[in-house]
């Protein structure tokens, strides 16, 4: 005999079903046949007999779904596993996970407070709390928290003084490769079968160097040699001709950048320009990282380049065409981690 399955089924319509089977049986019908009538076992049907018979049809309503007694967590402990979430990663409170999955936050739940969650409702309670999975930033641990502090309450206030004292204009730098197989965005496709990309087997690659101001100007260099204090040097000596006024550079700790040939260059020029260098290991820091971000992605990313002539000519006209934008300059610094650098 086949049988329904009342699973999905709403409470009112389980209900009904029970009292109608077990009024039949009452008035006289026999359970095989209610049974076979109903599309329900004899099992179920001696249960709701046992429960009419205790109490009437009373025991044959629906109870309340889901976990008896409500919220498990406290609400201090639930305050507290958010701090927990927010403020440290799983291998800082001695556990086995690098991310906070719903498999690492329900193992935190049982650890701290003896309460063993499925990943379900671990899933719900972070729902609840307004958490939700997302892409983690990559931050180098040797990074100095306190120098990174520094930089941002004392060093690069103290830049921008004397910037506006001196009459010069900042300048956020940086230099990037790119590569002729870098890949970003998504493509639709059938589920289960990854959609595939022609391209090119080569592979090529290119060298930009690049500041920004957050008043929107734009300066770059495109070449396809290695990065060297000998291009450096060429570069800065086109940002100084370029610019009305003196230039402070900001970039980071690369050995070009402190290299003795650059060293003696600055010395020669540092009426017209001077570097100054970011906290170590702290590329989140520089608005012209958002910059790279733009250029491997919609110049490189999304295109697909034959050549690295090709290559070159398709990132220096999305420079370019950049550069015509201030507006979009200027956009780099609204991202949380360099909007300090927008006043």
């Amino acid at each position: 005999m086949k049988t329904n399955d009342t699973r999905t089924w709403s409470p009112e319509a389980q209900e009904a079903l029970r009292k109608r089977v077990v009024q039949a049986v009452v008035q006289g019908l026999r359970k095989s046949q209610a049974a076979e009538a109903f599309g329900v076992s004899r099992t179920s049907i001696d249960t709701w007999l046992r429960k009419y018979r205790q109490g009437g049809e009373r025991r044959l309503g629906s109870r309340k779904r889901g976990p008896k007694g409500g919220i498990r967590l406290k609400p201090l402990q639930a305050a507290q596993t958010v701090r927990w979430i927010v403020d440290r990663c799983p291998d800082q409170l001695k556990m086995p996970f690098a991310l906070w999955t719903r498999e690492a936050v329900g193992q935190l739940i049982e650890e701290k407070f003896g309460l063993r969650l499925s990943v379900w409702t671990v899933g719900r309670y972070l729902k609840r709390w307004g958490l939700t999975p997302q892409k983690p930033l990559r931050r180098a641990f040797e990074q100095d928290p306190l120098a990174v502090r520094h930089w941002l309450e004392t060093e690069y206030p103290a830049i921008r003084r004397r910037a506006k004292a001196e009459g010069a204009e900042i300048h956020w730098g940086d230099a990037m490769g790119i590569r002729s197989d870098h890949q970003a965005g998504r493509s639709y496709g059938r589920q289960g079968r990854t959609p595939v990309i022609e391209g090119t087997g080569q592979r090529f690659r290119c060298q930009v160097l690049s500041s920004i101001t957050n008043r929107g100007v734009l300066r770059f260099m495109v070449f396809k040699r290695s990065f060297t204090a000998a291009v450096f040097v060429v570069f800065l000596g086109r940002l100084v001709r370029e610019a009305r006024r003196t230039v402070f550079l900001i970039v980071d700790r690369h050995p070009v950048h402190k290299s003795a040939a650059v060293r003696r260059w600055l010395q020669a020029h540092a009426k017209h320009i001077q570097l100054f260098f970011l906290p170590s290991y702290s590329p989140q820091l520089n608005p012209d990282e958002m910059l790279n971000n733009d250029v491997k992605s919609n110049a490189i990313g999304r295109r697909r380049p034959r050549d690295q002539h090709e290559m070159l000519a398709d990132v220096r006209a999305y420079l370019r065409s950049t550069q015509q934008q201030p507006q979009i300059v200027c956009s780099y610094f609204h991202a949380p981690t360099v909007r300090y650098a927008a006043a």
